[in-house]
Formats: structure tokens, C-alpha cells, sequence
């Protein structure tokens, strides 16, 4: 038995080598500290594997005091959705035999802030502040709809999952949804759910949204169109 026990050690401790060697860069809705001493601008640069690009065009956008100074609610979009979007973009511009985008530059700041700001309300909400929402039952748990920066009408809304067989008894998750119609605001919603929540920096609350379920702007044919009706300039050298 103590020989046996030996082998089990021995291979446990090869497999903890084995990740001590390997850097990964993660969020989870469980695991992150709720406080944060600096701004929600030092917390994105505190996290560049996942928030260089949104931070290059928060800069872009022109929105950098907003997110470093304001009082604000930041549903985060990772760096991931923004290159989704710039590839789908590439695709549709090459595809009609235009110059593809190579510098996040060459978009127009007002196409960056106007998306950029659908992200962004004016104070501070934490996941208990959202009503219950329920996405095969909107009118019974319909969320609530709020005004983003740039006076976009989003909806927000707490999950509730089950667990055990027991409706709404499991973990809570916190949806961003865009509307795309807003004459029927319960229609064709985009839901996008929030991976880490409530993390709270001096000037506000940063939910970051999973990257695996968003592209940035929600709906990328809507980005792609504004993109392009602003105009791409040339890349600088």
C-alpha cells in the first residue's frame, strides 16, 4: 500500500510541474478579486493578455477619461471579440476587392465610440441590482432595459439556472443583450453572458463579457456597414 501510494505522489507531483510550466490567461465567473484598487482604465491595463486591443480602441474611441474618471458600469468586451469583428470585416472588403484593415487606427473614431459606448452605462450596478431574466420567458422575467452611454437602448438581466431538477434554485449569470429592433425590444435579441462579474475598481463596476459569444458591436453586418459608410483610411506607416 505504501508503495502504491508512493507511484500516486510521484504522479501527482509530475502533473503539478507539468502546469506550473504553463502560463494561462483565463476569467471565470468565480474566480477574481471583487476589489480593485485602481481605476476600471488601470484594471483593463492590469490584464493585457485579455484587454490590450479593447484598450487600444478605447483610446481610439476617444473614451479614455470616460473609463479612467467617470462613474461607470463597463461590460468589458476582450480583446477576442474586437478581432473577430476586424476578420469579418477583412473578409467582407476583400471579397468586394477593397483594401483589408491592417491598423485598428484606420476605423473612424466615431464608428469606435459609438460602439465602444453600448458597452458603457453611467453608474455603479452590481449583478444584484439587475432584475431576473429569462430568455424562453420574457414576459413573465423580462430583464430590464437601460440606456448606454451614447443613449443606445440595451437590455440587462439577471439568469437564474437550475439546479437539481429545481427551477431557478441554481448560480446566477448576468446577461448584456442588444436589441436589434427596438419597435419589438423582446425580438431576435443578441445575448451575451458575462463571464466574471462584479469587479469593482474605484470609479465603477467592470462585467467581463465571455469572448467565445460576443463579436464586437453585436451585430457585426451592422459594424462592418458603419465601417465602412465612415470611411477606412490608409495605413500609417
Amino acid at each position: 500500500m505504501k508503495h502504491k501510494n508512493k507511484i500516486v505522489f510521484l504522479m501527482l507531483a509530475g502533473v503539478l510541474v507539468l502546469f506550473a510550466g504553463c502560463k494561462k490567461y483565463y476569467f471565470d465567473s468565480g474566480v477574481h478579486e471583487a476589489k480593485f484598487d485602481g481605476t476600471i482604465l488601470q484594471y483593463l491595463k492590469s490584464k493585457p493578455a485579455f484587454f490590450d486591443s479593447t484598450l487600444r480602441v478605447i483610446e481610439l474611441a476617444g473614451m479614455t477619461d470616460v473609463v479612467d474618471k467617470e462613474q461607470i458600469t463597463f461590460f468589458a468586451p476582450p480583446s477576442g471579440s474586437i478581432y473577430k469583428s476586424i476578420k469579418r470585416l477583412n473578409q467582407y472588403l476583400k471579397f468586394n476587392g477593397k483594401d483589408t484593415v491592417s491598423q485598428l487606427s484606420q476605423i473612424k473614431q466615431s464608428v469606435w465610440k459609438n460602439a465602444l459606448s453600448q458597452y458603457i452605462f453611467k453608474g455603479k450596478n452590481l449583478l444584484k441590482d439587475y432584475p431576473q431574466r429569462d430568455t424562453a420567458s420574457y414576459l413573465a422575467y423580462p430583464g430590464q432595459n437601460y440606456t448606454s452611454y451614447a443613449g443606445r437602448i440595451m437590455n440587462v438581466g439577471v439568469v437564474f439556472n437550475d439546479a437539481g431538477g429545481v427551477i431557478y434554485a441554481g448560480y446566477r449569470q448576468l446577461y448584456l443583450a442588444y436589441i436589434p429592433d427596438l419597435s419589438n425590444p423582446q425580438v431576435s435579441l443578441v445575448n451575451i453572458p458575462v463571464a466574471s462579474s462584479d469587479i469593482q475598481p474605484n470609479n465603477g463596476v467592470v462585467h467581463v463579457l465571455n469572448k467565445t459569444k460576443l463579436n464586437f458591436g453585436f451585430n457585426t453586418d451592422t459594424f462592418i456597414e458603419q465601417v465602412v459608410s465612415a470611411g477606412i483610411s490608409p495605413p500609417t506607416p
